[in-house]
């Protein structure tokens, strides 16, 4: 009995305490013990983005995400834009490791061209987040789509689309050594590895070039005019494919699969209409908070350039007429400017 009302006595001083505690903390606050020293390492930081051009919605939405996310913490930010020139890409980045950001956000246009630089940048104690496409030099961060999923996606629904129609399809790839076009191409194999009734007319290169990708489906759509399904891609170079399918009178018959940043105009709008059956997004604005809270995470950490190695694969978002009227689905361009 006497332990018991010990035991008793001694809960009710811990809760007496602990009631004390709360109305002190009431009267003053508590100062959070990590948020100093977090600001501390983003002020005066730095972070250079190099994409393979600006003036398109990928380039333009990564970059403003970029900068809304990680500004406001005194991080200066520093634009290289090569505008579609390897070569000048290639020297933007051998000037930045020579003048050593914190950061370098990297949007490779190939798999070899940046490989070596992205290296020497990160053995100089720079951390690189490669965005979309990657090259074969896996760096600090990646984020971006998983390519081999968009063209297994596309395939299957092309190949649902052809079912018991004439099984021909045609294949318009981005640049050849790109990573996203050959990835994407593995992809589309995988699935019609599984469908050998299905009829490949026609697989070329476009360079995501509108007015290619429109020369190259106007000639396919001339030497099989019973073609039934496309595998695209890039929106933004599929614009041009859709456009010589509607020309030809040929929309209702020939699925056209597409993927790209979400951006409305390129995306939603264009699924509405008709021009697109299907565009697989990988959400640009989605994809720039990736990446800046992977670089707030490194820049508070104690972590060197190139000591960890992650991935960020981006969930697709599959815009059909079902969801493309959704204020959700997709995004816009001069809202992330504001």
């Amino acid at each position: 009995m006497l332990i018991s009302k010990f035991i008793r006595y001694g809960l009710v001083a811990v809760g007496m305490t602990a009631v004390a505690s709360t109305a002190a903390l009431a009267d003053k606050g508590l100062d959070e013990p990590f948020q100093a020293a977090f600001r501390a390492a983003m002020k005066d930081k730095t972070v250079a983005y190099v994409p393979v051009a600006m003036g398109f919605d990928l380039g333009e939405g990564w970059w403003a995400g970029l900068k809304n996310e990680l500004e406001p913490l005194g991080i200066k930010m520093e634009l290289r834009d090569p505008n579609w020139n390897t070569s000048a890409g290639a020297q933007a980045v051998t000037s930045l490791i020579s003048q050593h950001p914190d950061v370098m956000v990297i949007h490779n246009p190939d798999v070899q061209t940046y490989a070596r630089l992205l290296k020497r940048a990160e053995e100089a104690g720079i951390f690189v987040i490669q965005i979309n496409m990657g090259s074969a030099y896996q760096s600090t961060g990646f984020v971006g789509a998983n390519w081999i999923e968009i063209g297994e996606k596309e395939a299957e629904a092309v190949v649902a689309h052809c079912k018991g129609k004439s099984n021909k399809i045609a294949i318009v790839q981005g640049a050849l050594s790109a990573a996203a076009s050959a990835y994407t191409l593995k992809g589309v194999e995988n699935v019609l590895a599984k469908h050998p009734e299905i009829q490949v007319v026609s697989s070329q290169a476009a360079d995501w070039d509108a007015a290619k990708a429109k020369a190259i489906t106007q000639t396919v759509l001339k030497q099989h005019p019973d073609l039934c399904g496309i595998v695209g891609f890039w929106d933004g170079m599929d614009i041009g494919t859709a456009a010589a399918v509607k020309e030809a009178g040929l929309t209702d018959q020939v699925f056209v699969a597409t993927s790209g940043g979400g951006e409305r105009k390129g995306a939603c709008d264009q699924v509405k209409s008709g021009a697109f059956d299907l565009n697989l997004s990988y959400n640009v604005p989605n994809q720039a908070a990736q990446m800046a809270g992977m670089i707030k995470w490194l820049l508070s950490s104690d972590l060197k350039a190139g000591s960890v190695k992650g991935m960020a694969y981006t969930t697709l978002i599959p815009i059909t007429k079902e969801n493309a009227d959704l204020a959700m689905t997709c995004w816009n361009l001069s809202d992330m400017k504001k």
